[in-house]
């Protein structure tokens, strides 16, 4: 059945879409990667929801989505922090969160084997937060100029539960880790 990969493809689409974003953002016309910004957040919701409304679930979506998803949101900062709109200091916490937990879950698989790892709410929360701090920085500079005092919260707030969520990635997985390894050099003693 061929709908069966319309979540997919909605995920390609958005992929494709990461290309005008860029683009608009680069010239700074932040009115259109609004736009663009809104249909991409929009087709995360839509594929997420045929995928599990109608069990038409893949490892290509599993894997892709959120890939597809932090893609939009660090390009997205990245541009924003070359124009001047995000701090560096900002973007390189999101950046070093990132790049530790993708090492940590390389690390811990070449050590262990395959695992599911599912985000908690709190990288749940800090990923909303994230997406919240870019849209409205794109709505500030594209639509309406929304009060500094807001979006200086935001930076705050993204900052803090950035660092927070890095932390709480690292315990809990450490935790994990730990847990796993002397479970094997238990099994491996009493062999």
């Amino acid at each position: 059945m061929i709908l069966r990969y319309l979540p997919n493809f909605i995920t390609i689409l958005r992929v494709v879409l990461l290309f005008p974003l860029s683009f608009l953002l680069i010239e700074q016309q932040y009115q259109h990667a609004l736009y663009i910004f809104l249909i991409a957040g929009f087709s995360d919701g839509l594929d997420g929801f045929l995928a599990k409304k109608f069990n038409w679930v893949s490892r290509f979506g599993a894997i892709l989505d959120p890939l597809a998803d932090k893609a939009l949101l660090v390009i997205t900062m990245a541009i924003l922090t070359y124009n001047g709109e995000i701090s560096w200091l900002l973007f390189g916490v999101v950046a070093a969160r990132d790049i530790f937990i993708v090492s940590g879950a390389y690390y811990y698989h070449y050590r262990l084997g395959p695992y599911e790892m599912h985000p908690s709410y709190f990288s749940k929360f800090n990923t909303f937060i994230q997406i919240l701090l870019v849209f409205s920085i794109l709505v500030s500079l594209g639509y309406k100029t929304l009060p500094a005092l807001f979006l200086e919260s935001l930076v705050y707030l993204t900052f803090f539960t950035t660092i927070g969520s890095g932390i709480h990635y690292g315990v809990l997985w450490g935790g994990k880790y730990r847990q796993e390894m002397k479970k094997r050099k238990g099994e491996e003693s009493d062999s």
